[in-house]
């Protein structure tokens, strides 16, 4: 006789989890993880810094996109939390007051951590990828590195791995040149009070 499949995650199940903790629903699974260390958390906003004026203020860029820091997405039956997603303005003109959204993102990018890398490069790409994303990026700030990937024909294509301080085009915002020295911690840091 097998085993009964435990039964699939609920919303319910996902919003109790405590506040320092980041909850996702990947194929029926609650997946809870800890907030970000500092150096997830650094390349995760300078990134964003990065990306905000040109593209979606439309300074020293195009502008047209709307890009937001870790927001919550129920893709199908997945609920989903990138690091950063954007939205071509096209596709959302405006950005609706929501505790969520339900529109596929054009772009994600993923900082990966040592704890959730696998999940961000297999299974949170799988969904992607089922939903329509056209570009993911996996930013590793320990590795010090940036991939940037699009979806063709249903597959990701590489479009190019990056590492330590080159300045890099990257669609789709390849209309300005990133610094990727920008996104990572210093490699050696004085400890906190150390004169």
């Amino acid at each position: 006789m097998s085993p009964k499949p435990a039964p699939e995650a609920t919303y319910e199940q996902l919003i109790a989890l405590p506040e320092n903790t980041v909850g996702q629903i990947i194929a029926g699974e609650l997946i809870a993880s800890p907030r970000p260390a500092s150096d997830h958390a650094t390349a995760s906003s300078a990134l964003g810094g990065e990306l905000y004026g040109p593209f979606q203020r439309g300074r020293g860029g195009p502008g047209g996109w709307w890009i937001v820091d870790e927001p919550e997405l129920h893709l199908g039956k997945d609920v989903l939390v990138p690091d950063l997603a954007g939205w071509r303005r096209a596709r959302l003109p405006t950005i609706p007051r929501v505790p969520y959204f339900s529109l596929v993102p054009d772009w994600v990018c993923e900082v990966l951590s040592p704890s959730t890398a696998g999940l961000d490069r297999v299974r949170k790409k799988h969904v992607y990828a089922r939903e329509g994303v056209e570009f993911v990026w996996l930013v590793d700030p320990i590795g010090r590195t940036l991939e940037v990937f699009q979806l063709r024909d249903g597959r990701w294509l590489e479009l190019g791995a990056w590492s330590g301080e080159e300045s890099i085009r990257a669609p789709p915002f390849d209309a300005i040149s990133l610094e990727l020295g920008a996104l990572w911690l210093p490699e050696t840091q004085e400890p906190p009070g150390t004169p």
